[in-house]
């Protein structure tokens, strides 16, 4: 897969970029991540890519030139490259997207900052809006590298497990069931027998229960109605 980060602020990712999956991804040739100035698509100089907001109010606004000249000199490469732009107004991020976006060849993700977008930017280039949750940040830049993380390491060859991502939370409309590791006994806290028993088909259904017994805790909006659906392990 491809990924071209459209940002007025590209040093922000190299370090979350340089670790982890990420960094693996990359160096596994699975992921092939650019990271786009787009003061560089500016007309003057100064690199001005904003302007005051026609009507009054406070902050600045992204115009849509620059906006246009980078995401048409990206798209015209490959058409089918999809277009998305990180919005608290665009549909919620959750697992089910992630999985769609990693099966995209090509994604172009537009990372916004100050007021927010010239609405003809949405108008025009019809991007898919997606937001990771209902509430404001700074910019785009944080929930461009959520949706990064969570796709990239969806993709086939990115984790040494090919098998990590299906017991994962949300995998199965379901939460993860309880991990452990050394000790067996930390401060009175036990790992339970099962876990060191060697049977791994009594594991297998101790964790299916307690990752049913955990959502219907948590999250019973992951079950649907009756609070069975989707909990088929």
């Amino acid at each position: 897969m491809r990924i071209d980060v459209i940002t007025l602020f590209p040093e922000v990712f190299t370090g979350f970029l340089s670790h982890s999956i990420p960094r693996i991804a990359q160096e596994k040739g699975v992921a092939h991540i650019h990271l786009i100035n787009l003061r560089e698509y500016a007309e003057d100089r100064r690199g001005t890519v904003d302007d005051a907001p026609y009507g009054g109010g406070p902050g600045m606004v992204l115009m849509c030139k620059p906006v246009f000249a980078a995401v048409e000199e990206i798209t015209q490469k490959d058409p089918k490259a999809k277009l998305i732009m990180l919005s608290p107004q665009g549909e919620k991020f959750d697992q089910e997207t992630a999985r769609e976006l990693a099966r995209e060849e090509w994604l172009v993700l537009l990372a916004g900052h100050y007021e927010g977008f010239d609405e003809r930017i949405r108008e025009g280039l019809k991007p898919r809006e997606i937001s990771i949750g209902d509430f404001v940040l700074s910019g785009g830049e944080v929930p461009a590298m959520v949706l990064l993380d969570a796709v990239v390491r969806l993709l086939p060859g990115a984790l040494g497990d090919e098998k990590s991502t299906e017991e994962e939370s949300f995998s199965k409309n379901l939460l993860e069931y309880p991990q452990y590791t050394r000790p067996r006994e930390f401060r009175g806290m036990q790992v339970p027998e099962i876990l060191l028993s060697g049977d791994h088909g009594e594991v297998a259904k101790w964790r299916a229960a307690q990752a049913l017994e955990r959502t219907r805790e948590r999250r019973k909006d992951l079950l649907g109605e009756g609070g069975q659906e989707g909990a088929q392990t």
